[in-house]
């Protein structure tokens, strides 16, 4: 695994100015390949340093964004599988607000493309989505980049309280007021 590790630095110091470039590209199309976006701002942070690793991992998270928008505006079985998970996971009348989209970021069993989903319901147009997502990547990004190296050496219950934490946090900062249409209140569920 070192050296696997070694080869990975050496290719991407030798890489010039097209290293951040496939980085970027990487965090752009990582999802079709199942690799979490935590692992690859770890990287972007031990490859590249702390400040380029955050703004390359951002950069990557914004493109990865666009594509989300993008996709799931075209294909609506991915928009109503989505719409699924998160009326099991989240509720049926409940709407994440961006502030616990981005703490919810942090706990790394939580899927990350239904929270953008989540993003995407409540600011459907594109340039507030836009925004709302980077804002809502910005503190994953920074932990993840900087505490990275650490992370592997918390030990379980250390990671059981920072994820408790995380949790807490996005319930305190929940939408207080949930507003129902009568119609929709009333109709049977399937």
């Amino acid at each position: 695994m070192d050296d696997a590790w070694s080869m990975l630095l050496v290719v991407i110091e030798a890489g010039g100015w097209y290293a951040p470039v496939i980085f970027i590209l990487f965090h752009v199309f990582r999802q079709f390949v199942f690799v979490p976006p935590a692992v690859v701002c770890i990287a972007g942070g031990l490859i590249f340093g702390v400040v380029p690793g955050i703004v390359y991992s951002l950069l990557g998270l914004s493109g990865a964004s666009i594509l989300f928008y993008l996709l799931v505006r075209q294909i609506p079985e991915m928009m109503n599988k989505l719409s699924r998970l998160k009326k099991r996971l989240v509720g049926r009348f409940r709407d994440l607000t961006v502030a616990q989209v981005a703490l919810l970021r942090l706990v790394p069993v939580i899927h990350y493309q239904l929270l953008s989903f989540c993003l995407y319901e409540r600011k459907s147009s594109f340039k507030d989505f836009m925004f709302a997502s980077f804002l809502a990547n910005i503190p994953f990004v920074i932990f993840y980049t900087i505490f990275g190296e650490y992370i592997g050496e918390f030990d379980t219950i250390t990671g059981l309280i920072l994820m408790s934490v995380f949790m807490l946090l996005a319930y305190l900062l929940r939408e207080k007021i949930t507003f129902i249409k009568w119609r929709e209140f009333f109709e049977s569920r399937p």
